[in-house]
């Protein structure tokens, strides 16, 4: 049993994660069926509604928003503190950091990866590999929503007769930005109060959180 109790919370947010997405593709498929019954139309199976761009557009308009999200917050703790918060360097902390306190190159430990202990290229993609995967899956996802809008729009288009548009087109679209900005609003807006909602409050036996007892100016890597 020790390699679940050892990986517990990516196995626990791994079964959330599955179980919600199936939650959503029967839902939206049931809905779907309802709206097109209320215009005449046959039912869709499921697996050709988990296959069209009404169920892809509203899957990578979140997955989108999330990546960026992660992609933006460690992007700008590296530059950025929030004194008091668990989520910050202490100030003074700022920037990437040495290589000795980065355990790269010369620093490396015997279990360091052996890209920390490479030099050159190498190391400098091991030293960003998190925002250059966090950036590429929010770009992914975002083309991908880009992409399925057009295509649902374009179908609702020629339901109401009016001529076809382009990807171009599309992306300046109300529709478009109404689905990303409302996506992108909420992120921004958990993330900043996870920041400051942290520096006055506790959760007891938390990672995210200060030890119950401790300042609230002080964060929980503050050694002062």
């Amino acid at each position: 049993m020790r390699p679940v109790r050892d990986n517990a919370l990516s196995f626990l947010f791994g079964a959330l994660f599955v179980l919600a997405l199936a939650g959503q593709s029967v839902a939206g498929w049931l809905e779907n069926n309802e709206r097109l019954q209320q215009h005449g139309q046959a039912a869709e199976s499921f697996l050709a509604f988990i296959g069209s761009s009404e169920f892809v557009v509203d899957v990578a308009e979140n997955w989108q928003s999330e990546f960026l999200q992660f992609f933006l917050f460690i992007a700008a703790t590296i530059w950025l503190v929030q004194r008091g918060s668990p989520e910050s360097k202490k100030p003074g902390d700022e920037g990437p950091g040495t290589d000795e306190e980065q355990l790269v190159g010369e620093h490396a430990r015997a279990d360091s990866p052996s890209w920390a202990r490479a030099r050159g290229i190498r190391q400098t993609i091991f030293s960003n590999s998190l925002l250059l995967v966090m950036g590429a899956v929010f770009v992914l996802s975002w083309l991908a929503q880009s992409l399925a809008g057009t295509v649902v729009m374009n179908s609702e288009n020629a339901e109401h007769g009016q001529p076809a548009i382009t990807w171009i087109e599309y992306l300046g679209t109300p529709d478009f930005w109404n689905r990303t900005l409302q996506n992108w609003q909420s992120e921004f807006l958990a993330v900043g109060a996870m920041i400051a909602l942290s520096i006055f409050l506790r959760q007891r036996g938390s990672s995210e959180s200060k030890p119950v007892g401790a300042p609230h100016h002080e964060s929980s890597v503050s050694s002062e």
